[in-house]
């Protein structure tokens, strides 16, 4: 929700909105293409400048105090763009067709559950904070993963490496801690949430295939950061 006075709050038009959200998402679309156009860049670092850029999103949402209605329309259509992108070279920089993952479809899927469902109890700061965690949690421990990670670990058929699932947990505490600081407070309660909300998602982005930690760990730590407040915090 926008504060322009002291004790005043005013939430703009849904045009406005819309406007605010739609400039946002063609900005980062359009670094994603001139980071891939002009520098050779590694399809990777495209798919994840886009991955982070857009999970921002849900700040803006909350700040505007944007209807469940828009977010979970806009993660609606996203989902049947996503599908059909890996079928059809719609979305060329971000999916490959036949790339054996739906973690887009599953990323946009969550955004819509959780905003459905927080959005609801009026609690929105626990989208953001689901949301958040997945966007840079495992988009810098890809990054890092692919780069510098040495010390390679299996889990099934799925390697990861430890530099990056330290990153995960690293960039999943800071999320945490920030979201709940600004909504709970500086307590002991926060930083313990934090700390147990990046050991899980952590494990759920380790324990992943075919792109499924898109899901898991969005609604997972959401849910759990949820929970965990209920009983830490509010019922004493």
């Amino acid at each position: 929700m926008l504060s322009i006075f002291p004790g005043l709050e005013l939430i703009p038009p849904l045009w406005l909105q819309i406007a605010i959200i739609a400039v946002w998402v063609l900005l980062i679309l359009l670094i994603a293409w001139g980071v891939d156009r002009f520098t050779n860049g590694d399809s990777e670092i495209v798919r994840k400048i886009v991955h982070i850029g857009t999970g921002n999103v849900i700040l803006l949402a909350w700040w505007l105090d944007t209807p469940a209605s828009l977010g979970i329309t806009a993660s609606i259509l996203a989902s049947v763009i996503t599908l059909l992108s890996y079928r059809f070279p719609l979305l060329p920089g971000i999916n490959s067709v036949g790339r054996q993952s739906l973690g887009t479809f599953f990323y946009s899927v969550s955004f819509g559950i959780l905003v459905a469902w927080f959005w609801y109890l009026q609690q929105p700061q626990y989208a953001a904070l689901g949301i958040l965690v997945m966007t840079w949690g495992d988009g810098l421990a890809a990054l890092i993963g692919q780069r510098f990670g040495k010390h390679k670990y299996k889990v099934f058929d799925t390697q990861k490496s430890w530099e990056g699932s330290l990153t995960m947990m690293l960039a999943s505490f800071v999320v945490s801690s920030l979201i709940l600081l600004a909504t709970q407070g500086n307590i002991w309660q926060t930083w313990v949430i934090s700390m147990v909300v990046a050991f899980i998602a952590t494990g759920l982005e380790a324990f992943s295939s075919l792109g499924i930690d898109n899901f898991t760990v969005p609604v997972g730590s959401a849910a759990l950061a949820f929970a965990l407040v209920k009983l830490m915090i509010n019922t004493f």
